[in-house]
């Protein structure tokens, strides 16, 4: 036990994280590890909450995250949300003061396991510029949707942002550069150094179309959680203040509809054998390059990079060190 976390509350973190790393999203993964560790030894993530959630509506409940770890309060919501949704057909969780809760495309993929449509929310920092802009006024403001199809699910997971900065992050960990067309430096020019993005402002994808639909995130989960906007979020990139954006998770009962898993299941089938633009690269719906890069790294491992290698280790020092004191 380190920091006082639970055996059962370290598996579920540690598990997005190694997730992410094995779906070759490591912005996501074991780079979070010192920092998050840090904000444990700091007091900034409280080892043993899970959350406590009252409901304001049959099928809303605001949760208060009580500085939880971001996965485990996430669970621990999924958990009370399909209580619920069997009667409702659809239920909402609106969460705030929970820590950063990683990749989205993990609790979509928990609920569509479980025969539960799922759409999630988050925000973060201001780290976007609008369309049109060079400020950063944004969060990355991710959202992932998750449907069972009586095969492989669907699993949409996408950032409003170009990138999201932890990809900015990792690329600086490397030293990498990074596509000119992702962020822009302080002074609003566009740059490949991720150092100098860092403090910048990353680009949204899709310009107009992408501002739009992350200002639509924001929006939405500022005024379900009563979280702060991305100008004065804080904690989900830094090991100094606590993180107070906020989250957002609808479940929805499939039964609740008309619709059928085998039906999607065929339709996303059709897709997949439709004609491909490159004979050599056959058609792919969300969610199967995921299990693809995953099902690989199975195989053939992961890499990290050495610098984050070092840093891993020394944490494992420090774990030694304090099993040796209690």
């Amino acid at each position: 036990m380190y920091q006082g976390v639970t055996d059962v509350h370290a598996d579920i973190q540690s598990d997005v994280l190694i997730e992410a790393e094995l779906r070759d999203l490591p912005s996501h993964g074991l780079q979070r590890l010192p920092r998050l560790i840090e904000r444990l030894e700091t007091g900034l993530a409280n080892p043993t909450a899970s959350g406590t959630g009252q409901w304001s509506r049959p099928s809303v409940m605001l949760v208060d995250g009580n500085r939880g770890l971001g996965p485990v309060v996430m669970m621990e919501t999924l958990e009370k949300l399909a209580v619920a949704v069997d009667e409702q057909g659809i239920v909402v969780g609106a969460i705030r003061n929970a820590n950063h809760i990683g990749m989205l495309a993990y609790y979509a993929e928990a609920a569509a396991l479980r025969g539960l449509m799922a759409i999630v929310m988050t925000t973060s920092e201001a780290l976007v510029h609008p369309f049109g802009g060079t400020e950063a006024m944004l969060g990355t403001n991710p959202i992932a949707i998750g449907i069972p199809t009586g095969a492989a699910p669907f699993i949409l997971d996408l950032a409003t942002s170009k990138v999201s900065m932890g990809k900015i992050h990792h690329h600086a960990l490397t030293g990498d550069p990074i596509p000119d067309d992702w962020a822009v430096d302080t002074a609003g020019n566009r740059t490949t150094d991720p150092v100098a993005a860092k403090t910048g402002a990353i680009a949204p994808f899709g310009e107009a179309k992408g501002f739009g639909l992350g200002l639509g995130v924001e929006l939405l989960v500022a005024a379900l959680s009563g979280s702060a906007f991305a100008p004065e979020v804080r904690g989900t990139l830094d090991a100094q203040e606590v993180a107070n954006k906020g989250d957002v998770f609808v479940l929805i009962d499939p039964k609740a509809g008309q619709g059928t898993a085998k039906h999607l299941a065929g339709y996303l089938d059709r897709l997949r054998a439709s004609r491909p633009a490159d004979a050599d690269r056959p058609v792919l719906v969300p969610g199967d390059g995921m299990r693809s890069r995953r099902a690989r790294a199975l195989s053939t491992g992961i890499e990290i990079p050495e610098k984050l290698y070092q840093e891993i280790c020394a944490l494992r020092g420090r774990d030694d060190m304090q099993q040796e004191t209690t």
